[in-house]
């Protein structure tokens, strides 16, 4: 796989930029999501082999998860797909249900934290998350109902990644690359050190991957995910 130049930073969203956008939406209607039928055809082909493959592993990491805490197995989080669509992206349930009161508490009692989430929209140390949680996050298997996603057509195996509303507003004119492409299950910025990249770097790589699409790149991303997983596990 090829590297891609990812030093020029987006600017952040503004009115005018999201009008822009809602021009750019109108003024392509019939444009497909990138890679086309091909990418399609491969994502329900490898979505639907993996859901057979890991359907136990899936239905006994949904019976850790309901019998350490309590709440939903699943937890559907609403995010933004291909051509601004909104749509229900399913992980494993890694959070306490009231992880909204935990985080804005958190934030308050500490000013690095708050930091922390301004410029990464992650934490390092998340009070939020369960301890069957942290481990299903550092392996990434939080993630596998989200092959259902893919078959639904909602996102792709490779991709940008699936953010909420407000966060694509930050993406600035790259909103627009974005909403070209299904969001992924890994990504590019997944691979190139998740952990240690900025937020305006991860918007650049998510550009570059809309920009240079191929089905190498894809493969290519695949084929390291599962290292990229492990790597990120022993650092986390």
């Amino acid at each position: 796989m090829k590297a891609i130049n990812t030093d020029h930073a987006p600017a952040k969203g503004s009115v005018a930029t999201m009008l822009a956008l809602a021009v750019w939406l109108k003024s392509n209607p019939f444009e497909t999501p990138v890679g086309g039928w091909t990418k399609r055809s491969f994502d329900v082909a490898v979505a639907l082999t993996m859901l057979i493959v890991f359907s136990p592993l899936i239905a006994g990491l949904a019976l850790l998860v309901y019998s350490s805490s309590p709440g939903p197995v699943l937890y559907p989080h609403r995010r933004v797909g291909y051509r601004n669509r909104p749509f229900r992206c399913l992980k494993l349930r890694t959070m306490v249900v009231n992880g909204d009161e935990v985080l804005k508490r958190h934030l308050q009692r500490s000013p690095d934290a708050c930091r922390e989430w301004e410029e990464t929209r992650k934490l390092k140390d998340d009070p939020r998350v369960t301890p069957v949680g942290h481990v299903l996050r550092k392996l990434s298997l939080d993630e596998l109902p989200q092959l259902y996603n893919v078959l639904r057509g909602d996102m792709s195996l490779v991709g940008p990644r699936p953010v909420p509303n407000d966060e694509l507003q930050r993406y600035g004119k790259s909103s627009r690359f974005y909403l070209r492409a299904r969001p992924g299950i890994t990504g590019l910025w997944q691979v190139s050190g998740r952990n240690t990249t900025t937020y305006q770097r991860r918007i650049a790589y998510d550009r570059a991957y809309v920009t240079k699409f191929s089905t190498a790149t894809d493969i290519a991303i695949l084929a390291q995910t599962l290292p990229a997983a492990i790597r990120s596990s022993e650092t986390s």
